[in-house]
């Protein structure tokens, strides 16, 4: 049987059961359960068995997703992201990868687009209902997603779709405007505090623990749990802002890059919030360094939002973790600056 789904994304799903149309957009920042919530629509759309609450989790149906081999079921996901969901890759990719003719890709592919058009086309295996998962659809390039435009607005028979996203604004237009978009929903702290211990019960953790982790997640429960899966610890991440002001870049040098990033981008979040009279997101206030001068926070904003579209690229790691701490403590020093 299937993990239950968080208490907060039970509610959604009791929703959008009531909903008619083939297509629902599932948008919203990452980290609030996007992929569980369209996976349990799919579920419940092709189970055997459903209740009020969704799909019975035992039924032959149920079963054939949890293995990841239902056939009237079609996951269109990057490559790289397939692999680690366990969804299996169309035969010839797979072929390709496997003879290393070249890398699984971050991307939704438009070979994988068009298996997905003629997917819509066989004959149903069980049930009434063939459903397309989508995720993250913002992966789709412009190619794939208009491959994927005609059926999506004129469905064969009965085909349903859930595309799942963290980047709506990403999405072309005209696939955003076939779909019925839901909002994902956050949950409040006590919920996602409740969850995140119940996730890590086995780990023993404290709810002090946990507020760490949802802290740096800034809210978001399931990046809270990755965070978690880090080992995270809370003084480590509120002594980081004044590490990093002092060039110490010893808790981040293990992590990839693009974690690496995130959390500078956090941080910068945090100074220009402190420097508008805003709340913090990320840190504790009171750990953060003094506000280095507005000029400052903006150009490196900018820096940051540049570097993460490059992030993935193969550049040279240990390079690119020597320029950003440099950087990292110079807009933290430009502070002195203001004062003089």
């Amino acid at each position: 049987m299937s993990a239950m789904l968080a208490p907060w994304l039970q509610n959604q799903l009791n929703i959008l059961l009531a909903q008619r149309g083939h297509a629902l957009l599932l948008a919203g920042p990452s980290g609030l359960g996007q992929y569980d919530l369209a996976l349990a629509l799919a579920r419940t759309w092709l189970c055997e068995r459903p209740g009020p609450m969704g799909a019975c989790g035992e039924c032959g149906s149920c079963h054939a997703i949890d293995v990841r081999t239902h056939a009237d079921l079609c996951a269109l996901m990057p490559e790289t992201l397939s692999q680690e969901l366990g969804w299996p890759l169309d035969e010839g990719a797979q072929k390709e990868i496997d003879d290393k003719k070249r890398k699984p890709s971050k991307l939704i592919r438009v070979e994988a687009a068009r298996e997905a058009v003629a997917f819509t086309q066989f004959t149903r295996s069980r049930g009434s209902t063939k459903v397309i998962l989508v995720y993250p659809a913002e992966r789709m390039n412009i190619e794939s997603a208009n491959t994927l435009l005609k059926t999506l607005e004129e469905p064969v028979g009965e085909v349903r779709f859930v595309l799942a996203t963290d980047a709506a604004h990403q999405l072309l237009p005209t696939i955003r405007s076939r779909c019925q978009t839901h909002a994902m929903v956050w949950p409040d702290e006590a919920q996602a505090l409740d969850w995140l211990m119940a996730q890590q019960a086995a780990a023993g953790a404290t709810r002090e623990q946990a507020r760490v982790w949802l802290q740096a997640a800034g809210g978001r429960p399931d990046d809270a749990l990755a965070w978690a899966a880090s080992g995270l610890q809370g003084p480590a991440w509120a002594q980081l802002p004044s590490s990093l002001a002092r060039g110490d870049w010893a808790l981040l040098s293990d992590w990839p890059p693009a974690q690496q990033l995130a959390v500078l981008q956090k941080l910068c979040h945090d100074l220009m919030a402190k420097a508008a009279g805003a709340p913090a997101r990320f840190f504790p206030p009171e750990h953060l360094p003094a506000t280095p001068r507005w000029g400052a926070l903006a150009q490196w904003s900018r820096e940051l939002m540049a570097a993460a579209r490059s992030v993935e690229h193969p550049y040279s790691a240990g390079l690119m973790q020597e320029a950003w701490a440099a950087r990292t403590r110079q807009v933290l020093a430009s502070t002195e600056q203001r004062g003089a």
